[in-house]
C-alpha cells in the first residue's frame, strides 16, 4: 500500500491547530483540493473536491482530543489521513501520515503535493488565528 508522511511546525498553540483540524467545515480554508464540505453527523461529512461539483465523497472523522490525533477516512476511495499534533513548547508540531490503497496508487504524487500545500496553509492559518 503506498504511503507517505509530512511534518511541519507552527508557532500556534496546539489548541488553535486543533480548532482547524477537527472541524470539517473549516477544511476548505486550508485543505488544498477541498472546495465544499457538508457535515452529516458528529463523525461523518461529505466533501466535494475542487473542480468536481458533481462528485460528493463521504468521509469518516475520528478524533482523539487528549492524544491530539485526527484520523480521516475516505469512504469512496479508501484513502486514510492520520494527523498528529504535539506540543513543542512555543508551538505545535503537525505530522500527517497518508495511506493510499493500491488501486488508487496513481494518485500518490498528486496527494503528496496537495498534503504538502495543505500542511503549510494549516500552519499559517493557525498562526494567524493565534495572533488575533
Amino acid at each position: 500500500m503506498p504511503a507517505f508522511s509530512r511534518a511541519a511546525t507552527t508557532s500556534a498553540p496546539i489548541e488553535e491547530v486543533w480548532k482547524l483540524l477537527h472541524d470539517p467545515s473549516r477544511f476548505p480554508e486550508w485543505w488544498s483540493g477541498i472546495e465544499t464540505v457538508r457535515t452529516d453527523g458528529p463523525d461523518a461529512y461529505t466533501i466535494w473536491p475542487s473542480g468536481y461539483p458533481d462528485f460528493p465523497m463521504a468521509q469518516h472523522l475520528h478524533t482523539e482530543h487528549g492524544g491530539g490525533r485526527v484520523t480521516i477516512s475516505c469512504l469512496v476511495s479508501d484513502l486514510a489521513y492520520c494527523w498528529q499534533l504535539s506540543d513543542v513548547g512555543n508551538g505545535t508540531r503537525i505530522e500527517v501520515e497518508v495511506e493510499i490503497p493500491e488501486v488508487e496508487a496513481h494518485r500518490l504524487e498528486t496527494q503528496k503535493g496537495l498534503i504538502s500545500a495543505s500542511l503549510q496553509r494549516l500552519c499559517e492559518l493557525a498562526a494567524a488565528s493565534a495572533s488575533e
